[in-house]
């Protein structure tokens, strides 16, 4: 994996806020860098249905699934989650409980603005940059190659 430049301010922030929110766009390595980071957390997907029916159905029982925390992705998939992550982060206080991801940065941001404010860290996940791809390579291909491919991850 391509170390990312933004993984220690992230580390850093899970020991002090209870949930990380990330966004950006799809296929920038969001879900590969939660789960590197965050190795101890459940990780669960908003977009397999049989999930997200979990998550509307019985919010409570979902959000408890895993005392050690939880990775959730595609989190603007269910909203409403975010009503039920404020109260339980206020009662145990516990630092990086909660790693959201999305990709739909409008949705995300409204319902963490009304819900989860000042208990949340945002961050916003990019493609690769020069740099990144430099360390992990020791060489830069030629210009050309990222005309045509771009930064983000090999499909």
């Amino acid at each position: 994996m391509i170390k990312r430049e933004i993984s220690d301010k992230i580390l850093v922030l899970s020991k002090k806020f209870p949930v990380i929110s990330m966004n950006g766009p799809r296929q920038s390595g969001k879900t590969t860098l939660v789960k590197a980071l965050f190795p101890d957390k459940h990780y669960v997907n908003l977009e397999e249905p049989d999930t997200r029916l979990f998550a509307i159905q019985d919010p409570r029982a979902f959000l408890n699934q895993n005392p050690r925390g939880l990775i959730i992705d595609e989190a603007q998939r269910v909203p409403e989650l975010f009503s039920y992550i404020q109260p339980m982060v206020d009662r145990q206080k516990m630092p990086g409980q909660f790693i959201l991801t999305g990709s739909q940065h409008f949705l995300l941001h409204e319902k963490i603005n009304q819900s989860l404010a000042g208990r949340v860290a945002l961050f916003k996940l990019l493609p690769f940059s020069l740099k990144e791809l430099f360390l992990h390579f020791n060489q830069l291909t030629p210009f050309e190659d990222y005309l045509f491919k771009g930064f983000y991850p090999p499909i």
